[in-house]
């Protein structure tokens, strides 16, 4: 079990993660819409796998938040 301290740390943590995953998201896309140079394939796929590891984090964060629930 939580304490309320570890709930509203891990929910900051949680939120500042969504950010930085939603604006790599849009960092990705822009890239991804505009015809660039070779070695800035190199920055989109590390930014892509940023956001995967961001993505794991948060869902980490969110199965902890939210127990499983046995019907």
């Amino acid at each position: 079990m939580l304490t309320e301290e570890e709930i509203n740390n891990a929910q900051a943590t949680l939120n500042e993660l969504r950010v930085e995953h939603r604006d790599l998201n849009l960092i990705v896309e822009h890239l991804s819409a505009t015809p660039i140079p070779e070695q800035d394939q190199l920055l989109i796929h590390r930014l892509k796998k940023r956001k995967l590891s961001l993505k794991d984090k948060i869902y980490q964060l969110e199965r902890m938040l939210v127990p499983d629930v046995r019907a």
